[in-house]
């Protein structure tokens, strides 16, 4: 579990996420995992390339599907 995006919004690796803020925002992805520096995060966008982006500039995708814990 990871929390460290806008308003203590958790993510977890396989989450749909969606760029919020920033110059690319708009642009879908999946959650893969946080860099050394949390204030990062890796996703891979939907043309496949991972990319890392600031966890602040993060949210849920609009009709994602919540993860369930076990």
């Amino acid at each position: 579990m990871t929390s460290n995006g806008p308003a203590d919004t958790v993510f977890r690796e396989g989450d749909e996420v969606v760029l919020a803020e920033g110059p690319y925002q708009g642009t879908l992805g999946v959650f893969i995992r946080l860099e050394k520096d949390v204030k990062w995060a890796d996703i891979t966008e939907r043309n496949g390339r991972l990319w890392s982006h600031p966890v602040a500039w993060l949210a849920h995708a609009p009709g994602a599907v919540a993860t369930a814990v076990n």
